[in-house]
């Protein structure tokens, strides 16, 4: 399997300045081939591919000395990159590809040539760099992008295949139901909850008072880099906060089940409502079910996405009854049909892992609560066929109350 691990680097003076060569190298090399692509589109009708400006380097270090002071394979690779940003671009999966900036994150990529040494990276023209390598890095070594982040800070992250097989997925075991919210950011099917932490309120008022001293400083001085560099040494605070807690509760999720079943979310859609959107923004949701995923396919387990529109929330979990409304001031109600109160986000946890073992065992995206489905008749059990299985009472959710298969 491909496996990523994430290093800190402690570059000396001298290899500070080779690494900020060779970034303001590769940044310039990706503005001129993307201005070269817009041009020769717009004069042409027809573009440039990433191999066709890759033919340019030598020419371009024959008219400018300073790019033979970084690794040519690394001007390569910008080449490449650019010419996969395009693809990405052409098949709707990215916006159209941007000029890059000295004054955000700077990085630079090695495709070969890199060693890693006990407590230190041998990269190719920089020289060994010092480095903590907290985890054991055995395989042959893909790719290592070495970058820096605002606040001056100095990573490598080393893609290496490990030759072992990825595990078969097996779904016998521990089924879970995870529905995330505000108040508290996750709520499980066993009925636990984790409130939200809110880091960025913690940090809110000295983000305040750094952003603050920024303004205040003369536009390109130097008092204004350094201020610069102190907020966004807090937002590394809080980002490093963030990505702790959801490294924790994702993996302790994984680790205590074998199917986790979670709701697809419309991130960027609710991100619109503006009365939301710093809220769901700091609480980083997209994140932590990429933490989900691959952890629990590194582990052969069983990670299921239940539709956004399903109605996990209106829907009691005891008798399937579905009701009309359901605003998000009510956490709680009770079900006209069965008398059950219930809790919103726990009755949407259930709800979720019982129809994610359901997709799971069907084989079907389709939807158990149908608007064809009539739930008029009070006090009878209401059912109907899908994919030749009977679905409308809470044992034919193909799942046992205690979350298992049956």
């Amino acid at each position: 399997m491909l496996r990523v691990v994430i290093v800190r680097l402690y570059p000396d003076t001298q290899q500070k300045q080779l690494l900020e060569q060779s970034f303001g190298n590769c940044r310039w090399l990706w503005n001129y081939s993307l201005n070269l692509i817009n041009e020769t589109y717009k004069n042409t009708g027809k573009g440039l591919s990433g191999y066709e400006v890759k033919k340019l380097i030598p020419s371009l270090k024959k008219e400018h000395e300073w790019l033979k002071l970084t690794y040519s394979q690394c001007l390569q690779q910008v080449c490449l990159n650019l010419g996969v940003a395009f693809n990405n671009f052409f098949e709707k999966r990215t916006k159209y590809p941007r000029f890059k900036s000295k004054h955000g994150k700077q990085s630079i990529q090695y495709p070969q040539n890199v060693t890693v040494l006990k407590n230190s990276l041998k990269l190719p023209k920089i020289g060994v760099v010092k480095a903590i390598i907290h985890r054991l890095i055995k395989g042959k070594i893909k790719t290592v992008t070495v970058s820096k982040n605002q606040s001056h800070q100095y990573f490598a992250s080393v893609l290496f295949e490990d030759s072992q097989d990825k595990p078969e997925l097996t779904t016998v075991g521990k089924a879970v139901g995870v529905d995330v919210g505000l108040t508290e950011f996750a709520i499980t099917s066993d009925g636990l909850k984790y409130n939200n932490p809110k880091f960025l309120k913690l940090h809110e008022r000295n983000l305040k008072r750094k952003q603050q001293q920024l303004s205040r400083k003369e536009k390109g001085s130097k008092n204004r880099n350094k201020a610069r560099r102190k907020m966004a040494r807090v937002h590394r605070k809080i980002s490093n906060c963030r990505e702790d807690f959801l490294h924790k509760l994702s993996r302790r999720i994984v680790d205590e089940n074998q199917v986790v079943v979670v709701e697809n979310l419309n991130v960027k859609g609710m991100m619109k409502n503006h009365c939301l959107a710093k809220a769901i923004e700091q609480v980083g949701w997209g994140m932590f079910m990429t933490m989900l995923k691959y952890k629990a396919e590194n582990e052969g387990k069983a990670y299921q996405e239940v539709d956004r529109f399903f109605p996990s929330s209106k829907t009691s979990h005891v008798c399937l009854n579905q009701v009309g409304s359901l605003p998000l001031n009510v956490r709680r109600w009770t079900c006209e049909n069965c008398q059950t109160t219930h809790d919103r986000d726990i009755n949407a946890a259930i709800n979720l892992r019982d129809e994610g073992l359901r997709i799971l065992t069907c084989g079907t995206r389709d939807k158990a609560h149908r608007q064809t489905v009539s739930h008029s008749n009070r006090g009878r059990k209401k059912s109907t066929t899908i994919a030749g299985l009977w679905v409308g009472s809470p044992r034919c959710t193909l799942a046992s109350a205690s979350g298992q298969f049956t």
